[in-house]
């Protein structure tokens, strides 16, 4: 909520006018401005100055007290809550000081996650307002950051809001960041992901211009030459958009991006996943990996502009391209994306706009004035997006989005924008059929009511609309229609918000000097009087009709629906929002109607009645004077009648008409309280006649009058939301209201009227109290002692007295004392409460209602939960009044929620986002005010814990266990409130709420039980008590939670309580963030908390801190530390002594060691004890502790690993070379001592030892990294072989175990054993844990595990196979560092082993070889594995075991090479040697293996920048030959069939049929690679087209064999692919050339790819004139192609480039094929008889028939709307009605589809056409008669 800034800069006059800077010492940063419109606001200097001082002082303190908790934690929110109280009113050097102490403490390596998740979110909020600080108040270092996300976001938490920092880095921050992750940048690698993400999160953008050099000039060529060539979307492609979108808007104007734009927007258009054409495939990649549409649109924002208007003429072409998808007919998941970019753009360009002209100066660098947006440039984007918008008002998914892009659009453009949309709402205000369209409508016209309200320059007429559209819209207040009836009052609502409902035609006569349009407004308003009036008549038909009577039967419930209360709100909301704005005249007469339309009805009380008694408070607000004139004494005369005889008193049922009257009394005393005072006696004698009704509801409505009276006298509120301060009752000659029409209000006179309680109003409220409350409290105090008897009525009624008087009174009662609670937490530093002044000091001489309201509950509360527990209503009651005695202030929290909730809406609806911020109207300012009001008397944080506040809580959790659920359920969501209100109160509570789950205690209930677990597991948002994050609270709770099984309570047969532990079970695992154990602070921190508490102004007096203190707070510190970790031991031991009790059921055990296993950490190795129970539960018998286990095992191997040395090495010495000057990625001569090869693999020790293995894939491929670090030798690596001495104890554990052959037989028995059948899956746990096992003792257990192995191999079942491949993946893994001897031992073993398993693999277990096999290459040098590849490429394809063995090996080959990536060109050489000549393979699975391994082989070559030509395998080599053996099929014309047989026909197949089943695999090739290389090789796949224009079927039936299938997929996958410039002329090459061949295929499908690939790479086409000049001939030399389908399929293509106006409908098209439609026909020749007549067309029919296509393709290229050239056009085609077929059949259809898409908006489209026309074209789309 920042304050206003004014459009010209430069800050207004401050309200109240402004001390100097003197007396306060300080200029705040930024205040919350409507603290200053606060009735109290003289205060609040003081008020705040005090609680900075004591934040700066204690935060200060803790900090240097190294007490992060609870001091340190404590004052950092209360900084928080003193930022949403006053903003950032503080002092620059404070706001810098309090940035760089967060940025420390948020750095701090050990700090816990919970703990770093508070702090950062405050940090953000400190650097949210980038203007308030520039680049020289503040710079921050980037690595400790950077070192934190590398920390937590790779160890997979959550994504901390970086985008706050790049500003503040220092200048040479770029170069460093490149320096780091440029060697990260492997694009086949995972860590290409990581490095973008790095880039995108930290470069700085924001350098001003003279720094440019050192910021994005060093990287923005190597980024975007990356982005524009890689092709296949992988996932860091979005993220480079992101990073270009904000490089892009914080420097308009300094980067041309001009060369780019056609490809940037191509790729937009791309990312939106448009279908086009009839059978389209995706690339699913596309679907997942799209742009981020929001970063997409800031892009293309900051792009506009500037002298060479590229981006707008791109723009206007994309939403040419896209408008028809935006018509209300068509629907698709791509839908979405669409509504978002029609909602982002406008509002982005608002922005910028905003940015450019209105907006203050700050330090960022300002837009240069020869790149600032231009009206022209502004009209012009509001020309190319209006028409998608104006379809989209209609859509599908709603009419919003439409509705926030018309009122931005509107802001800057109004006469574009507002009246077509007014042409679109006049008819549906008319029409009845189709409440969609009103509803739509008025939407949208309610989005653009301020502008079109406001009217101005350019828009003048736009007020003369409102009268009309009011007077239209009432009579959508429908009773029938619940939608059309609330948008209707929205619509009445915002109109009457903007305008004063005054009547001014009386100035007509007065005044000379308007303008036209005001002369026409003045005549129009005197219809005001009228429109309020018919409002009114409507408003009492919808009550009538919805009276309880009329909508419900007697038997259902007599409370209001949810709509109905819509209903009631959106009504109540409406009527005072126009009386508010109503002259005194026209309000008088709509008074009297109210009044009378009340009295003269009576009305049940449930709904009618409230609606109407809405009416009359809404009429008595506006007005009180006048309204209580007439209301009170009636209401009061008619109750007073009515009560007379003392037996109404005792009436169980009431008269109709009391309870009506009550009710209307109720709520008109909902007013300013002032007013209120003279009718008093009246009141409070009504009060006496009728609080002590029998009737509920009577007594009810009673209590309610009371309630509204306390509140109405003791409440700050404002009296008025009139739009003009002062209201409208000057006489016209003073006052001309329609100057004020739309106006905004102006924050620093807004002039409002506050009700502050004056001492007589309080006087009368206390008087109240004395009456009413006293009696009642007395009352129940016998009741609670037992002295008096009270039937459940009377307490009821009792209690409903009290609870309304609390909360009428809850403003004037001070909040309750008494003796803190104290010893809860030790703490160095002062954690005092903070007071905030809420407008009322207390009057403290008098009695304090609320405690005597507590003391008298208490005592009643113990009375009935001892006599009678079932009276569940008087319990509901007292909970309610308990939760306000704790924490009623005036307000509630749920309403104050709702209410900020809906005051947002609003202002979203109808802010002004050009002009400037806090642009609104006054009434919403107004409520602005009040809400800041509100939320200082909701403050309740950190509030302290007193013994009566204890005593509450305590009474709440005896409520909370209690017998009855409701009261359970009730008690417990006030007592979660009052848990979060206190300070530390949960370590008081929580043993209290243990107590119920004691084993050993054996008075529970089984209610009693399930109470406490509910108030362990909290609700949403409130505290967890099972899981606070803190020592001390779960070394009581985990335990308690695990013993609690054996309580007698517990019962595991209600599955109500199975339940329960399964959500604790599951909230604590969800919740739990490791805990820290480390709680030290850095000497840079404390340095920082000096300055803090040192800094003045304001500062508190307190002394500086002694060197005792410090030393005291070190102290405690290493105190807490070894208090944590005696409690974490202690912990685990509790737990594990819970886990091994006897009798415990299984679901305990099973929690138990969910808890224990969430207690490993990665800084602290688990107690011995654990690790035993871990080990040994590894077999045991439930396979859910099995699991636990494993995980659990491979984490403890891992914090037993010992570290292994590394050293830093040069890699360019290594191979010999100098360092490269520029940038080059690839196979570099430095890098090649990296790859495999098999002369210089390490046979023998000696070569194995001298070697320098590299074990990351990544290194070296893009650059070295500065400081490249390797494992040192082996005999500097800890010692391999030890024997059992030489262990620690927690290793001799796992190696006992491991040792013993018994244990391990079971353990392989029970992995080997199945999971769920077919779920079987290679388990990465497992495999973790073999791998630690072998990685920790070597090959000590291979002995034991060597026959094991061997027996699973041979054994061919799924879970056997799964297991050995799990087991030999951890061996190869875990051998890592173990000597040349063991690995070559390890290796003679494993052959074999591997050799029978691949020979033996069957179609369940293929897949976990496969990972078996990538797992153990993953992250390893090649040349340690050279056994494991020289094994894989022994023989892939011997076909001994049939095909599918070969697919197989394959497979498991592939996963290996595949993790290898580029460091194998020797065996990729190998592998595609070997298998070019089996590429002709009959069976399709090893066929579709090889297409996938083919991809991978080639998956290097990639043509990316600045990358050197690969050593690995090529394409263009490899395409060469296979062209070279596809040369029989190239040179054949006729039809290729497929007639290959399945079998392996004897003898050699002749060259044709080796080519067709070439062909299949290279098919399959193509289409694997389309979704995974990164870039495609186009020219290669060129060559091949012509042969699949060919093959691809032209019908849709899939009955076709697999070779025809596949090539239309492939050719439906290469038309997709995206084109770089240089290669659309070879492409279009290729089509013109299949445009001349023979087949008709052919030339059909030539067509299908192009309007593919013409839509996917739509600009790069348009950017290069021969080439739509090309295409432009292709289609229309096809249209008069021999073969009728080609023909038919041109047409369509024509229409649909047409249609995305890549081509335009110009004079020579239109003559050319009316040229051709004159074409003669020749004379029909006499025929014989016997002649049968020839079927081939002649020349002349096709030549007319092109034409009259070329026709229709222009017709149907506009199915919305229609252009001035379509009347003529289709007269031109109606005369070919009678021609002979073809011709007559495609002018029926083109007529048809013409009147289909046309025929929703006829009404409009009829005006097109002449009345001769209109006719013809009856005649033409009416179907002649069959009977005529």
């Amino acid at each position: 909520m920042e304050p206003a800034e004014r459009a010209g800069g430069g800050d207004p006059p401050e309200p109240g006018g402004r001390p100097g800077p003197d007396s306060r010492g300080f200029v705040p940063q930024k205040e919350i401005v409507y603290n200053k419109l606060l009735p109290y606001a003289e205060r609040l200097d003081a008020e705040s100055d005090l609680q900075l001082a004591q934040i700066k002082s204690n935060l200060g303190r803790a900090v240097q007290l190294q007490e992060l908790w609870p001091g340190g934690l404590f004052w950092t929110r209360k900084l928080s809550t003193y930022i949403r109280l006053y903003g950032r009113k503080f002092s620059k050097e404070d706001h810098v000081l309090f940035i760089k102490l967060l940025y420390e403490l948020v750095s701090i390596p050990k700090l816990e996650i919970s703990m770093m998740q508070g702090f950062a979110r405050l940090l953000i909020n400190l650097l949210k307002k980038k203007e308030l600080l520039s680049r020289d108040d503040l710079e921050l270092p980037w690595r400790p950051l950077y070192d934190m996300v590398e920390r937590i976001l790779y160890s997979k938490t959550e994504h901390l809001g970086l985008n706050w920092f790049p500003k503040y880095f220092p200048a040479d921050a770029t170069a460093e960041m490149l320096e780091e992750w440029r060697p990260l940048m492997c694009p086949f690698d995972v860590t290409m992901q990581k490095a973008i993400t790095y880039f995108e999160i930290f470069l700085p953008t924001s350098l001003p211009p003279e720094l440019h050099h050192k910021g994005f000039k060093l990287w923005f060529d190597e980024l975007i030459g990356l982005w524009v060539s890689v092709q296949n979307l992988p996932q860091w492609e979005g993220q480079l958009v992101n990073l270009f979108a904000r490089l892009a808007t914080d420097n308009i104007g300094y980067i041309d991006w001009d060369p780019y734009v056609p490809k940037i927007f191509t790729r937009i258009l791309r990312s939106l996943n448009l279908p086009v054409g009839s059978s389209q495939v995706l690339v699913p990649r596309f679907l997942t990996n799209a742009y981020d549409i929001g970063h997409a649109v800031i892009w293309i924002t900051a792009m506009m502009g500037g002298p060479s208007k590229l981006v707008q003429k791109h723009l206007a072409g994309l939403f040419n391209s896209i408008t028809s998808f935006y018509h209300p007919s068509n629907n698709g998941r791509w839908l979405n994306k669409l509504m978002k970019l029609l909602q982002r753009l406008p509002n982005s360009v608002v922005r910028r706009l905003h940015r450019e002209r209105y907006k203050k100066p700050s330090w960022l660098t300002p837009v240069p004035d020869s790149h600032k947006l231009t009206d022209q440039d502004v009209t012009d984007f509001v020309r190319c997006i209006i028409q998608p918008v104006l379809l989209a008002m209609f859509s599908k998914t709603g009419s919003l989005e439409a509705a926030q892009a018309l009122q931005n659009l509107a802001l800057m453009r109004p006469e574009l924008v507002i009246p077509p949309v007014l042409e679109r709402t006049y008819p549906a205000l008319e029409t009845l059929t189709e409440p969609h369209q009103l509803t739509a409508t008025l939407s949208c016209v309610i989005g653009v009511a301020r502008s079109l309200v406001s009217g101005g320059k350019w828009f003048p007429e736009g007020p003369t609309h409102m009268l009309p559209l009011l007077m239209r819209a009432l009579p959508g207040v429908d009773p029938n229609d619940f939608s059309k009836c609330m948008i209707t009052f929205q619509f009445i609502a915002t109109f009457s918000t903007l305008v004063p409902l005054v009547d001014c035609s009386s100035v007509l006569q007065e005044r000379s000097d308007l303008t036209e349009v005001e002369r026409e407004l003045c005549s129009a308003t005197a219809e005001f009087e009228d429109f309020v009036l018919q409002f009114m008549d409507r408003c009492f038909g919808l009550i009538e009709s919805s009276t309880l009577e009329q909508t419900r039967e007697e038997t259902e419930t007599e409370k209001m629906t949810h709509l109905e209360s819509l209903v009631e709100l959106g009504l109540s909301s409406t009527f005072s929002t126009i009386l508010t704005q109503c002259s005194k005249e026209i309000f008088m007469v709509a008074l009297q109607k109210v009044f009378n339309f009340s009295i003269s009805h009576i009305f049940e009380t449930r709904v009618a009645g409230r609606m109407v008694a809405d009416m009359c408070r809404a009429a008595v607000k506006c007005c009180p004077e006048e309204s209580l004139k007439l209301f009170v004494p009636h209401c009061c005369s008619v109750i007073t009648q009515l009560t007379m005889n003392d037996d109404v008193l005792n009436e169980e049922e009431l008269d109709k008409e009391l309870l009506w009257n009550l009710q209307l009394l109720s709520e008109i005393t909902r007013v300013d309280g002032k007013k209120l005072l003279l009718y008093r006696e009246q009141l409070v004698k009504i009060l006496q006649r009728t609080l002590h009704l029998t009737c509920k509801q009577g007594y009810t409505l009673s209590c309610n009058l009371l309630h509204h009276l306390l509140r109405s006298t003791t409440l700050i509120y404002p009296t008025e939301y009139c739009s003009v301060p002062g209201g409208f009752d000057k006489p016209p000659s003073e006052y001309f209201p329609i100057k004020d029409w739309g106006k905004p209000g102006d924050l620093w006179n807004l002039g409002i009227q506050w009700h502050v309680p004056s001492s007589e109003e309080v006087a009368f409220a206390f008087y109240l109290l004395d009456s009413f409350l006293q009696p009642e409290l007395i009352k129940l105090q016998h009741c609670g002692d037992g002295e008096l008897e009270m039937s459940r009525d009377d307490i009821l009624q009792s209690l409903t007295i009290v609870h309304n008087c609390l909360i009428g009174s809850g403003n004037l009662l001070p909040p309750l004392k008494g003796e803190p609670v104290t010893n809860l937490v030790p703490s160095m530093v002062s954690l005092e409460e903070t007071k905030l002044y809420t407008g009322l000091e207390y009057d403290l001489s008098r009695e304090n209602h609320r405690e005597a309201i507590a003391r008298v509950i208490r005592k009643l509360l113990n009375h009935i939960l001892n006599n009678s527990e079932d009276d569940t209503k008087s319990l509901f009651l007292i909970i309610k009044v308990i939760g306000d005695l704790l924490q009623f202030q005036g307000s509630h929290k749920h309403e104050f929620d709702s209410r900020w909730k809906s005051f947002n809406l609003v202002k979203k609806s109808m802010e002004n986002r050009l002009h400037g911020k806090k642009q609104h109207i006054r009434a919403l300012l107004i409520d602005r005010v009040m809400l800041q009001h509100e939320l200082r008397t909701l403050t309740v944080e950190g509030c302290e814990y007193k013994r009566i506040h204890q005593d509450m809580i305590r009474d709440l959790l005896r409520l909370s266990t209690s017998s009855y659920s409701q009261v359970r359920n009730k008690a417990q969501q006030t007592f979660f409130a009052a848990l979060g209100a206190y300070n530390f109160c949960c370590r008081d509570i929580i043993p209290l709420v243990l107590e119920f789950l004691r084993p050993d205690r054996q008075d529970v209930t089984q209610q009693q039980f399930k109470g406490a677990l509910y108030c362990l597991l909290g609700n949403h948002s409130g505290v967890c008590l099972a899981n606070l994050h803190d020592w001390d609270c779960i070394v009581q709770t985990w335990p308690a939670i695990v013993s609690s099984g054996l309580s007698k309570a517990m019962s595991l047969e209600k599955p109500s309580i199975v339940r329960l532990f399964d959500d604790l079970a599951e909230k604590i695992h969800r919740q739990y963030e490791t805990i820290g154990l480390d709680f030290s602070i850095p000497k840079s921190c404390v340095e920082i908390a000096e300055l803090l508490q040192q800094s003045k102004n304001p500062s508190s007096n307190q002394i500086m801190l002694s060197s005792e203190e410090i030393k005291e707070g070190l102290k405690r510190q290493q105190e807490k530390n070894a208090d944590a970790l005696r409690n974490y031991e202690n912990l685990v031991n509790t737990l594990l002594d819970g886990v091994e009790q006897r009798n415990l059921p299984w679901k305990f055990e099973h929690i138990g060691i969910g808890l224990l296993s969430l207690l490993l950490r990665d800084d602290r190795v688990l107690p011995l004890r654990a690790i035993r129970f871990f080990v040994e539960n590894l077999n045991h018998d439930a396979i859910v502790v099995r699991k636990m286990a494993i995980s659990a095992v491979a984490g403890i191997l891992k914090q037993l690993k010992r570290t292994h040395k590394k050293l830093t090495i040069n890699p360019y010495e290594m191979g010999g070379y100098s360092k490269p000057t520029q940038i080059l990625a690839g196979d570099r001569p430095d890098n090649h001592w990296l790859h495999y090869d098999s002369k210089s693999i390490p046979r023998t020790k000696k070569e194995w030892e001298s070697s320098c293995f590299v074990e990351k894939t990544h290194w070296g491929y893009y650059t070295w990294p500065q400081n490249m670090v390797v494992y040192a030798g082996v005999e500097e690596q800890p010692k391999l072989g030890r024997s059992r001495e030489d262990l620690t104890e927690a290793e001799q554990i796992v190696f006992d175990h491991f040792s013993d052959p018994k244990f391990v037989e079971q353990l392989i028995t029970f992995l080997s054993l199945e999971d769920r059948k077919g779920k079987d899956k290679f388990n990465p746990r497992r495999f973790c844990l073999f791998k630690g096992i072998f990685r920790n003792f070597d090959d000590a257990f291979l002995p034991i595990l060597k026959p094991h192995l061997e027996r699973l191999v041979a054994d061919s079942h799924e879970s056997t196979q799964r297991c050995v491949a799990e087991i030999i993946a951890g061996l190869i893994r875990g051998s890592k560092h173990w000597t040349f001897e063991k690995v070559e031992k390890l290796w003679e073993l494993l052959c074999p082993l591997l050799r029978t398993a691949l020979s033996n693999i069957t179609v369940e277990t293929y897949n976990d070889w496969g990972t078996c096999i990538a797992t153990s290459c993953e992250s390893r040098d090649p040349r340690k594995l050279h056994w494991l590849f020289e094994l894989l490429l022994e023989s892939p394809l011997s076909g001994e075991g049939g095909s599918f063995v070969d697919a197989c090996r394959l497979y498991v080959l592939q996963g290996g090479l595949a993790q290898q990536e580029w460091r194998v060109p020797e065996l990729l050489h190998r592998l595609l040697k070997y298998l070019e000549p089996k590429l002709t393979q009959v069976y399709k699975n090893v066929r579709e293996r090889i297409g996938s391994v083919l991809t991978y082989i080639f998956m290097i070559d990639v043509s990316l920048p600045n990358t050197a030509p690969t050593a690995s395998p090529r394409v263009p080599e490899f395409t060469a030959r296979i062209l070279d053996k596809l040369k029989p099929l190239m040179d054949v014309d006729e039809e290729i069939q497929n007639h290959v047989m399945e079998e392996n026909g004897i003898g050699e197949e002749d060259e044709r049929t080796q080519g067709i089943k070439l062909l299949k695999t290279i098919l399959k090739w193509l289409m694997a690679s389309a979704g995974r290389s990164f870039s495609t090789a186009v020219t290669e796949q060129l060559q091949l087209l012509p042969l699949f224009f060919k093959i691809a079927p032209v019908e849709n039936d899939n009955s076709y064999d697999e070779l025809k299938r596949d090539a239309k997929l492939c050719l439906s996958l290469m038309s997709q692919g995206l084109l770089y410039p240089h290669q659309v002329p070879l492409v279009l090459q290729v089509l013109k050339q299949t445009a001349r061949s023979s087949s008709w295929h052919a030339r059909y499908t030539v067509l299908t790819y192009l309007q593919t690939m013409v839509f996917y790479n739509l600009f790069i086409f348009l950017n290069n004139e021969d080439a739509v000049k090309d295409i432009r001939w292709l289609v229309i030399s096809l249209l008069e192609d021999e073969q009728l389908e080609v023909r038919e399929m041109a047409a369509t293509t024509l229409s649909g480039l047409l249609q995305c106006n890549f081509l335009t409908m110009d004079s020579p098209m239109q003559i050319h094929f009316e040229q051709l439609c004159k074409t003669k026909l020749p004379k029909k020749r006499k025929r014989d008889p016997g002649f049968v007549g020839d079927t081939i067309p002649s020349a002349e029919l096709v030549k007319r028939h092109a034409g009259v296509l070329g026709l229709g393709a222009c017709v149907l290229s506009s199915p919305y709307d229609v252009p001035t050239w379509m009347p003529q056009l289709l007269m031109n085609l109606s005369a070919h009605l009678n021609d002979p077929q073809p011709i007559e059949m495609t002018v029926k259809k083109t007529l048809s589809n013409f009147r289909r898409t046309h025929h929703d908006n006829w009404q409009e489209h009829k005006q097109q056409f002449t009345d001769d026309q209109l006719l013809v074209l009856t005649d033409l789309l009416v179907s002649p008669c069959y009977y005529a």
